[in-house]
């Protein structure tokens, strides 16, 4: 079998890594960061094995749902879950904006103390996908990292903010 397509998101935050994982695990801090340019709502967040992220991103009369079940959570050093596009009851549905999206995509974020600061590894790879899925997340992999690195400064302006000076 063909190894399936991967997104590898790496970044170091010049914060120690019990804060860096705050901002991935608490609902009032992953709503200043997450969606970048859109208003963020997180519905629930429930970071524990089998507990659900539910979360909209709304942006001019639209919204777009997501639904998370995390699969594995190791604090402080991983995050793992099953991220998917939803209506606003929570169902999984394929993605309104790209026919072929991947349903589900397995997230992994890996969290490291690197002396100050903490590196972080996130990896995105489609699960239980068709060829055509497949073939869409391989397509967009390249244009993947602009909405991400939107998000990433957004989270390094809240890291700053939130740390002693």
């Amino acid at each position: 079998m063909k190894e399936l397509p991967s997104y590898v998101l790496e970044r170091t935050f010049n914060a120690p890594r019990e804060l860096v994982w705050r901002t991935w695990t608490e609902a009032d801090l992953v709503s200043r960061w997450y969606g970048p340019n859109v208003e963020s709502i997180v519905h629930k967040l429930d970071v524990k094995q089998g507990g659900l992220w539910l979360h909209e991103m709304k942006w001019e009369g639209n919204s777009n749902f997501q639904r998370v079940e995390y699969t594995e959570v190791t604090k402080p050093e991983k995050l793992v879950w099953l991220h998917a596009t939803s209506d606003a009851d929570w169902n999984v549905i394929s993605s309104p904006m790209m026919v072929d999206w991947p349903r589900v995509l397995l997230t992994t974020v890996i969290f490291e103390q690197d002396g100050d600061a903490t590196k972080m590894r996130l990896t995105w790879v489609p699960h239980n996908a068709t060829e055509a899925e497949i073939a869409c997340f391989e397509a967009a992999i390249g244009g993947m990292s602009q909405g991400w690195n939107a998000g990433m400064a957004l989270l390094d302006e809240l890291l700053a903010e939130l740390q002693p000076a």
